[in-house]
């Protein structure tokens, strides 16, 4: 008996040593953990339960027989983060570049099926060096079955994709089907097509990290939602993002203690927006004085910054927020902002997520930029976003709603719950310059009456009351008791329920 079990140590130990210790200090030299190591750091300690340990590859084409690491180059299994259940894999490129065979990618399907079976989010470490070319077809065939899942888990369970490191070609479509993508600088890059190949197709010169890399993804493509600075931070960070989600689309999302008057009271709010019109001010000031403790997770920060979302807590219960920006393009919606934003309302909405919106927006960003990319369709896409959405939805006009924008951003006639506006806040088709020189187009000479008519329409449109007379605002509510207002009208609605027509799913405008 002893021997059997000496055995199954040395199996062990020969299996959580990876690619051996010139591999592992190969992967440290680049300023990179192992894959047991990000494990390790990422769940709760001794919680990690691995599967399929001992699993090897089938392949004996060129020589392959010679080589059958255990494991096959990926760790799978399951634990808790701060005490709740996650699965999670993890490639090991430091056995065969971590390169995807048809084993590799059956460990990761069994993992995602048992997350899919027990209602847990999944959370996946990418560092792999694509598929297993000695394998051919049954590794793109194993890419296949992992995107199948992807695609049936959406909207079921969280998914959660860290790169660590490079992910290339077909890769790269399993992690732009998870909910959230995030990168390390300096370490790790996507991209279908590396530089090589571009450069041999289209002539262009570029490096890893400017085609693919994490400051690319994060500012321009909007592929990434955040990028840190290493492995540890990026892992530190999945474990406070995992705290605001719930575990699956049939549980709500958790609620912890918290240690915050939910009727505090912020006088500095009341100054917050200034007298003049067109001077900006930083909304995020607004979301850390409403939310418990001042605690924003800020989701794609350094993407379309014109509008803000990520979650915060109200009463220890997690709620997006999606916020216009006046200190970038005036609050503007430009295509970037709107798909931003809709992707982000559409995850809350299908796990259960309240929304808070944030209102100062002028309107539609103008120009032949947008309209010949389509701002159209893409504005479309928040808009219906909004409208579709189901969750309890909390809205608050601090300055600007102007013209379809006001409609867009989670108004009244797009389902809105409750609907609140400072005393500062102006709903209208537009600002009073461009209505009357569209109104009072004939007498644009003469500035003594244009200014006359400014003021006119100023007093009697630059302000909530008309909306609130009709009912499309609910309350005009001072900005110190924001928080206090919000947190009430939130509780109220934590068993609403809203019904809408069958339908196998909708079409979204994409």
């Amino acid at each position: 008996m002893k021997d059997i079990l000496d055995q199954l140590a040395r199996r062990r130990e020969i299996a959580r040593q990876g690619g051996g210790e010139a591999r592992v200090a190969a992967q440290h030299a680049k300023g990179k953990l192992t894959a047991r190591e990000r494990i390790e750091l990422l769940l709760d300690e001794d919680s990690f339960e691995e599967y399929d340990t001992f699993v090897a590859h089938r392949c004996t084409e060129f020589g392959m027989q010679a080589q059958r690491p255990a494991g096959d180059g990926v760790v799978t299994g399951w634990g808790t983060v701060n005490g709740r259940l996650v699965y999670v894999f993890s490639q090991d490129f430091t056995v065969m570049g971590g390169s995807v065979s048809e084993t590799h990618g059956a460990k990761i399907c069994k993992i995602m099926d048992m997350a899919l079976q027990n209602g847990a989010p999944i959370i996946g470490v990418n560092d792999s060096g694509g598929a297993r070319i000695q394998e051919g077809v049954d590794s793109l065939a194993a890419y296949g079955e992992i995107f199948h899942r992807n695609i049936t888990a959406s909207g079921v369970v969280p998914q959660i994709s860290l790169i660590m490191g490079p992910c290339a070609g077909g890769a790269v479509y399993s992690p732009a089907m998870t909910d959230f993508i995030f990168m390390v600088k300096d370490t790790s890059y996507m991209f279908v097509t590396g530089p090589d190949v571009v450069r041999t197709v289209t002539n262009e010169v570029v490096t890893a990290e400017e085609l693919g890399g994490a400051s690319t993804h994060t500012r321009r493509s909007s592929v990434a939602d955040c990028a840190f600075e290493n492995d540890v931070e990026a892992l530190a960070e999945v474990r406070r993002l995992i705290d605001f989600l719930p575990r699956s689309n049939r549980e709500k999302p958790p609620v912890r203690p918290f240690f915050d008057d939910v009727s505090r009271i912020e006088p500095s709010l009341d100054t917050l927006v200034p007298d003049n019109p067109n001077m900006p001010y930083d909304m995020r000031e607004l979301i850390l004085k409403i939310a418990d403790e001042g605690d924003f997770f800020e989701i794609q920060a350094e993407f379309a910054r014109n509008i803000l979302t990520g979650f915060i807590r109200l009463e220890g219960s997690a709620v997006g927020v999606v916020a216009n920006q006046p200190m970038v393009l005036a609050g503007c919606l430009d295509i970037d902002a709107s798909r931003k934003a809709a992707r982000f309302v559409r995850f809350c909405d299908a796990f259960d997520i309240p929304i808070l919106t944030l209102v100062d927006v002028p309107g539609f960003m103008p120009g032949t930029v947008q309209e010949y990319g389509g701002i159209i369709k893409h504005g479309a896409k928040l808009l219906f976003a909004y409208g579709e959405a189901t969750v309890p939805k909390v809205t608050v006009i601090t300055r600007k709603a102007y013209g379809g924008a006001y409609v867009v951003m989670s108004s009244k006639h797009l389902r809105g719950d409750v609907n609140y506006a400072w005393p500062t806040s102006e709903v209208a088709v537009m600002g009073a310059k461009g209505a009357v020189e569209i109104l009072h187009r004939a007498e644009l000479n003469d500035a003594e009456r244009i200014a006359a008519h400014t003021r006119d329409y100023e007093e009697r449109f630059a302000n909530p009351f008309v909306a609130a007379e009709r009912g499309f605002i609910d309350e005009v509510i001072m900005p110190h008791a924001t928080r206090k207002r919000v947190t009430r009208a939130f509780a109220a609605l934590r068993d609403k329920k809203l019904s809408t027509p069958w339908k196998k799913h909708d079409n979204i405008p994409l």
